[in-house]
């Protein structure tokens, strides 16, 4: 077994713990052998039953780009609504930055999925957590590149499949704002506004039951 250097095993948790889901881009465009290397880290995502069941749509057309950013608006509204009391926060928080940044990827989860049924036949939703995986790989990727890339998951799947003539059966899990920015946060930005806090590591672990601490 090769164990990686010091540095090397630095960079990589440095990775982990600076990466941060980025609102705010610049428009500059992100260098074409650049988003090839990322759509390739990727693509070396683990999958459930070796089924890879990512894939990736460069948004080009100005126009539908538009388009998706209103889909995002109206359910950013939707949400809103939906949150009750913290509703005037939703309504306030940035949460993409579909119209700035300078590549929009959408990742979508494959048609035809009843025919994986390796590791799937009791826990279905592994072929999603599988594409999670893949636009993690890309997140740790591009921070490592000084790139900003956010999650967008505010959006109607049915709408936006309808933008983008996806066929049946075929889901769209998220859109991607990838770019350059000015900055990474120093935090998450729901962190910094109030929204919440992350947890800490004493309430996530338990040992052999639910709810009973390492000892």
């Amino acid at each position: 077994m090769t164990r990686f250097s010091d540095s090397e095993i630095a960079a990589v948790y440095r990775a982990i713990a600076e990466r941060r889901d980025m609102r705010h881009f610049r428009s500059d465009p992100v260098a074409p052998e650049l988003l090839v290397r990322l759509i390739a880290a990727a693509h070396q995502a683990p999958s459930v039953g070796f089924m890879q069941p990512w894939r990736f749509i460069r948004i080009v057309n100005p126009l539908l780009r538009q388009a998706i950013y209103t889909l995002s608006a109206e359910e950013q509204t939707k949400t809103a609504q939906a949150c009750g009391e913290r509703a005037a926060m939703v309504r306030r928080l940035k949460l993409e930055g579909i119209r700035e940044c300078g590549e929009l990827l959408v990742a979508v989860l494959i048609p035809d999925r009843e025919r994986y049924v390796l590791g799937r036949r009791t826990l279905p939703e592994m072929d999603i957590c599988s594409v999670a995986c893949a636009i993690q790989n890309l997140w740790l990727a591009a921070r490592a590149e000084g790139l900003g890339m956010g999650w967008v998951s505010l959006f109607d799947p049915d709408a936006l499949a309808r933008l983008l003539a996806l066929p049946n059966g075929t889901k769209p899990l998220a859109v991607l704002c990838l770019g350059h920015v000015d900055r990474f946060y120093p935090e998450p930005m729901l962190q910094s506004a109030g929204w919440d806090e992350r947890r800490d590591l004493k309430t996530i672990l338990f040992e052999d039951q639910w709810g009973c601490e390492p000892i």
